[in-house]
């Protein structure tokens, strides 16, 4: 995030993802909203990885989606089985320009066209372990309550929080 924003700013886009891949995060969130999930952007986890979005289920199952722009998006990211430790489910998504025979059997798979996704397949479930299951939802709980008053006192005051108040 800048230092010093005087246009456009917005307290839940931190400018780190390209255009494509915001389209496919908006029409997975739409349809994950839609699935009755809860749903944060860019959640940092224990591990140090940064999950593209997770969702809980109203059962309390832990879903991350980790989202490819393009071919070369996923052949250079090769860190996607390290999120199986933080989930139940673990997905990916793209849009039409990226063929679906690139990404792994073993994982779910969703197509956004930016204004919605589909479930093109599902993924198997992998049950965490309770301990992690309750670090991961304190987790996602925490940063969620703190990104909400984040959103709420940068639009009061139509000026962006100091970093220290981002993602801690």
């Amino acid at each position: 995030m800048p230092i010093l924003n005087l246009h456009d700013f917005h307290p839940l886009i931190d400018g780190r993802q390209s255009e494509r891949a915001m389209l496919v995060r908006r029409g997975v969130q739409r349809l994950l909203h839609a699935m009755r999930l809860a749903v944060l952007p860019e959640l940092s986890l224990s591990s140090g990885r940064r999950a593209d979005l997770i969702a809980l289920t109203p059962k309390g199952e832990v879903w991350i989606v980790e989202i490819k722009s393009s071919i070369e998006d996923f052949r250079v990211d090769r860190k996607w089985p390290d999120y199986r430790q933080h989930c139940d489910r673990l997905f990916f998504a793209t849009h039409k320009d990226v063929p679906l025979e690139i990404f792994p059997e073993e994982c779910g798979l969703f197509l956004s066209d930016g204004y919605d996704a589909h479930i093109i397949r599902d993924a198997p479930e992998h049950k965490l372990p309770p301990a992690v299951r309750k670090s991961v939802t304190l987790n996602f709980s925490r940063i969620a309550a703190q990104r909400l008053l984040m959103a709420e006192l940068a639009l009061e005051s139509g000026r962006p929080l100091p970093p220290s108040w981002e993602d801690g």
